[in-house]
């Protein structure tokens, strides 16, 4: 009889097991896999660099003839566009993923991974690599303290303004393969303060905010004006759409330098495969139907 009763409760034993290796993965892993399993399983670092893919035509025309100007006709931030997913030929449509990981300079010139709280002084050295998961576009603003956003990247003398990205090749911001050495780093001044960095991943250019030729142009024609400011209808939308519910994960990973592998990945526009180490941080929205995930750093500066 004991021996048929444990025969009866092997089925039940192994369903409990089962459903407490689920419940051991969790959300967390469920955020990292779904995020590193799409990066290609290998990349060959030897490879030559690979090109710039042709961005999707920038139609925002009137975004740099409006900006700054305090005109806000024209203005129609529409983030929330819907997609359609009926598309098969196009591919089922993720949920959009950003991976972060902020390093600071070392005495000894290195990019080493430090926690986004952590309390920056004068003096200090940091570059974020941003890495997305889809195809799309990416936007930085910059705010100090209580002043006004600026738009940090794109960048008019950067890719001529371009912001396009690819799935999981990584981006700098700033990039640390510009010839002046200088612009390597964001260096924190002489003025404590919060710093805070509006990171913006969409599948379409944003309407109103001008980028390529036209962010170019502006800058070219508008010195005083550039880094561009957005127009207090576009920033409203975009913080509004900071409250949008998001999956977070995050690796314990700081105080590690930057491999030679995510060095490649970033200046030779290779990717990174699967192999390559997690971001520190990363965040991916609710539903595969969403146009825009923005994420904010704030760093302490004191």
């Amino acid at each position: 009889m004991r021996t048929r009763s444990f025969i009866m409760l092997l089925p039940i034993i192994a369903l409990a097991c089962g459903l407490l290796i689920v419940n051991a993965q969790g959300p967390d892993d469920d955020v990292r896999g779904a995020f590193i399993s799409t990066r290609p399983k290998t990349t060959n670092t030897n490879a030559r660099p690979k090109p710039r893919p042709r961005p999707q035509q920038n139609t925002n025309s009137n975004a740099a003839k409006n900006a700054n100007t305090g005109q806000t006709n024209t203005v129609n931030a529409n983030i929330n566009v819907t997609v359609s997913t009926n598309n098969a030929a196009s591919g089922p449509v993720s949920a959009i993923g950003l991976g972060y990981t902020l390093f600071m300079r070392d005495p000894n010139g290195r990019a080493v991974r430090v926690e986004p709280g952590h309390e920056f002084h004068s003096g200090d050295r940091v570059r974020i690599s941003l890495e997305p998961n889809v195809d799309g576009f990416l936007y930085v603003f910059h705010t100090e303290g209580a002043g006004q956003p600026e738009m940090i990247f794109p960048d008019p003398r950067l890719n001529e303004g371009e912001n396009w990205i690819e799935a999981h090749v990584p981006t700098e911001v700033p990039q640390s393969d510009q010839a002046d050495e200088r612009y390597h780093w964001f260096v924190f001044d002489n003025n404590p303060a919060t710093e805070r960095l509006y990171v913006v991943v969409t599948r379409k250019p944003l309407p109103s905010v001008p980028i390529g030729a036209d962010l170019v142009k502006f800058c070219t024609d508008n010195k005083d004006k550039c880094p561009w400011r957005p127009l207090s209808e576009v920033w409203a939308q975009l913080q509004d759409a900071t409250k949008a519910q998001v999956r977070v994960v995050s690796s314990k990973t700081y105080g590690q330098p930057e491999t030679e592998k995510e060095k490649a990945a970033t200046t030779r526009g290779l990717g990174l495969d699967q192999s390559a180490p997690q971001p520190a941080v990363i965040r991916m929205t609710a539903t595969t139907n969403a146009q825009v995930l923005v994420t904010v750093l704030e760093l302490i500066h004191k």
